[in-house]
């Protein structure tokens, strides 16, 4: 195959009207110690507010949606909410429970607990059938913001309890004490990923630059775009609360971006230096390729994740909200910080080298593996079409079979106690699972009256069909508008039978019970019903989000590159990422193969807010790898190389950045797929295949190959270049 040099650098051609990328940079480049100083009074303002702005959670009202939310909202307007409480289960290891002794620990755990602020009451206790474990209910205060004290000081009591008693095993569980541990994880898990993700990457920019100083930058000012948009979202989050998730992922994108969009720049302004330009050139010339693509690739994260919000879901939108923040922080830190740091640091930044990394670095940025590597795809791009499609294909056919559900007391961690206990607490006592709710409203004062006959009635047709286990007492609220009706499901959490039974009650049995009745409205909520209405509010979101990132990003691409080609082929190729790393995802999560590799319990589902987040952020990160490279294609058709060439050059030339960039990204997202939280197991996983796909398959074969195959149609390429948008040269 015929090639040529890369292009010559072009003496001489310097932009009379500088972008503003251009003019950012040049002007952080002579006035290093300013913008340091505003970069670092950012990172601490943000940190101070982290400190004095406590990030705020959601509670119960957010996830209200659909019929169950109306539901949620009738029975708190009708003050029927039940309180909020907990359970200590006493068992004994043998099996056989004395029940003198499980009287005693009564008697103590009940005396211990009155004297605790905001319990209510401690429960008359309640045994299981076959006499093997005895539950100990504890009734906690309504209307307290923060309960979190009083559950420490129960659960203290528990394990004192547990220790005077060693016969017998003590346990406590419940929704509070549940979600107490669960972000006690899910702090840990954070922890565990950043002290494990930074000296990974670090790791690979040494290997990438082959000089200490180059390589702490990216790692470093990636760190503080974290640490930023965090004390950021601590505010925000009074509009958009947290679901418990957002520092995971403002940590996970947060890591991956910014070390990125640092090292599309920094690899740039070094290429340039070594051609002969100043720093401050090469630091423009850097900023009017790399920083214009940075730019443009940090947008379309931020408009991809933007699609989030159309689903007017809470968790999404903190979600978003969270990775928009992170990213635009470090799409401002990279054409800000970046260029004061490489201005103040000059050549010192390739400074103290690593020998054998230094040189084997400057081999390969030259992109003689890269070369090896395109050549036969420029020379087949038929045969490489077709095969690297065939293979994305093959990757993407499991994701046919993809099954959603709603996250369960299954995918929680298992070792945590109070899930372990809650587990335990069905298997004895099938009246704590799930519970069905019906409300019904009347339109005056004391109608209600008609409505809790009528609920009574449907309690005993409930039981009797198999749709429920257990019923309440009918509750009325004090104006006697409302009745409310509990009913226990028959099944565990996340049982089938369980969304059946909310079926039927909503389709047939409430409509047979309440219909003749004037003036009463209804609904069926509770904690089954909830979770359905959650997944069917994401499915009917799922076309609106997927074809407005869709379309959005396609038209970003054909705004940049002015080339209706370009944009097809990107939303394409996006779309065969998404595809392979579903494909993989449900390999892995719905089938047990992977369990004992990445130490989970597979559900046989995917957790079903999971593949739509994976989507947007996909969509968004490898917009970084397609514009970078196809800028530099464009770069070698306006200065005359032929097509062929052009890809050939634009691919040689970003090989080394694209591979660490993508090594960077790989082994972050690697790393929370070890942590112990599923959701998080089934984003890394998703995303690292993903971005090993785009950055090998995807970037050096099927993009490469359509190209050349496209030639005709990529004619607006070759156009010149606006005026802003030339390339400064030494």
């Amino acid at each position: 195959m015929t090639t040529t040099a890369p292009p010559p650098h072009r003496p001489g051609t310097r932009s009379a009207r500088r972008s503003p990328v251009v003019r950012v940079a040049r002007w952080s480049a002579t006035h290093p110690w300013r913008a340091l100083g505003l970069w670092l009074a950012l990172v601490a303002g943000a940190m101070t507010l982290m400190a004095l702005v406590p990030t705020q959670s959601m509670s119960d009202d957010d996830y209200g949606v659909g019929e169950s939310g109306r539901a949620a909202e009738m029975i708190r307007d009708a003050d029927l909410e039940q309180a909020p409480n907990e359970v200590v289960l006493v068992t004994a290891e043998s099996g056989t429970l004395d029940r003198a002794a499980a009287e005693g620990a009564y008697a103590s755990m009940r005396a211990a607990a009155s004297s605790i602020a905001h319990v209510d009451a401690v429960g008359p206790p309640v045994w299981s059938e076959d006499g093997s474990a005895m539950l100990i209910p504890l009734v906690l205060e309504k209307g307290v913001d923060d309960l979190d004290a009083t559950v420490e000081a129960l659960q203290d009591t528990t394990a004192d309890l547990a220790d005077s008693h060693p016969e017998l095993e003590i346990a406590q569980t419940g929704g509070e004490s549940i979600g107490t541990q669960v972000d006690e994880r899910v702090g840990e898990d954070l922890g565990s990923g950043e002290s494990r993700s930074l000296p990974i990457t670090f790791l690979i920019m040494i290997v990438a630059f082959g000089a200490l100083i180059a390589a702490v930058i990216p790692v470093a000012l990636a760190f503080s775009c974290v640490l930023t948009a965090m004390g950021l979202y601590a505010v925000v989050s009074a509009l958009v609360p947290d679901s418990g998730s957002v520092a995971s992922v403002i940590l996970m994108i947060g890591m991956a971006v910014g070390v990125d969009y640092s090292l599309f720049y920094l690899k740039r302004e070094r290429e340039e230096r070594r051609k002969g330009a100043s720093t401050v050139d090469a630091i423009e010339i850097a900023a009017a390729t790399s920083g214009r693509a940075v730019v443009v690739a940090g947008l379309a994260v931020i408009v991809a994740m933007s699609g989030l919000l159309l689903t007017r879901d809470t968790i999404f939108a903190g979600l978003a909200i969270g990775a928009m923040l992170v990213v635009a922080v470090a799409m401002v830190g990279s054409v800000t910080v970046l260029p004061a740091l490489l201005g103040k640091l000059g050549r010192w930044v390739d400074r103290p080298r690593v020998p054998g990394l230094w040189r084997l670095n400057a081999r390969i940025g030259r992109g003689g593996i890269s070369k090896r590597l395109i050549g036969p795809v420029l020379a087949r791009p038929k045969a490489a079409l077709a095969l690297s499609l065939g293979t994305l294909v093959a990757l993407s056919a499991p994701a046919l079979g993809m099954t959603l559900h709603a996250g369960t007391i299954d995918t929680l961690p298992q070792d945590i106690p109070a899930v372990a206990t809650f587990q335990t607490v069905q298997e004895h006592f099938p009246a704590e699972r799930p519970s069905l709710e019906i409300v019904a409203r009347a339109d005056s004062d004391g109608g209600a009256t008609s409505a809790g006959l009528a609920l009574e009635s449907l309690a005993a047709r409930a039981q009797s069909d198999g749709l429920a286990s257990d019923a309440s007492e009918v509750a009325v609220s004090e104006d006697g508008r409302t009745a409310l009706l509990r009913l226990t499901a028959t099944g565990a959490e996340g049982d089938d039978a369980n969304e059946d039974a909310v079926a039927e009650l909503r389709d047939t049995a409430v409509p047979d019970a309440l219909g003749d009745i004037d003036g009463l409205t209804w609904a069926v909520g509770g904690d089954v019903a909830e979770a359905m209405d959650a997944q069917d509010a994401q499915r009917d979101a799922l076309p609106l989000v997927v074809g407005f990132v869709l379309a959005l990003t396609m038209l970003m691409m054909w705004v940049v590159f002015r080339n209706g080609a370009v944009a097809l082929l990107t939303t394409g190729l996006n779309l065969l990422s998404v595809g392979a790393a579903f494909g993989v995802m449900t390999l892995v999560f719905q089938h047990t193969w992977a369990e004992g590799m990445l130490d989970f319990t597979s559900p046989g589902f995917l957790v079903d807010w999971v593949p739509l987040f994976c989507f947007v952020v996909l969509v968004g990160l490898s917009m970084d790898y397609h514009v970078f490279v196809m800028s530099r294609v464009r770069e070698g058709m306006r200065r005359g190389l032929s097509t062929r060439l052009a890809v050939e050059y634009g691919v040689r030339e970003t090989a080394s950045v694209v591979t660490s960039a993508a090594a960077v990204m790989v082994s972050v997202f690697a790393v929370f797929a070890t942590l112990s939280m599923l959701e998080m197991k089934q984003m890394g996983v998703g995303l690292s295949i993903a971005i090993l796909v785009d950055a090998t398959i995807v970037r050096l074969v099927l993009l490469p190959a359509a190209l050349v195959l496209l030639d005709k149609r990529l004619g607006s390429l070759r156009r010149t270049a606006p005026a802003e948008e030339l390339v400064p040269a030494a």
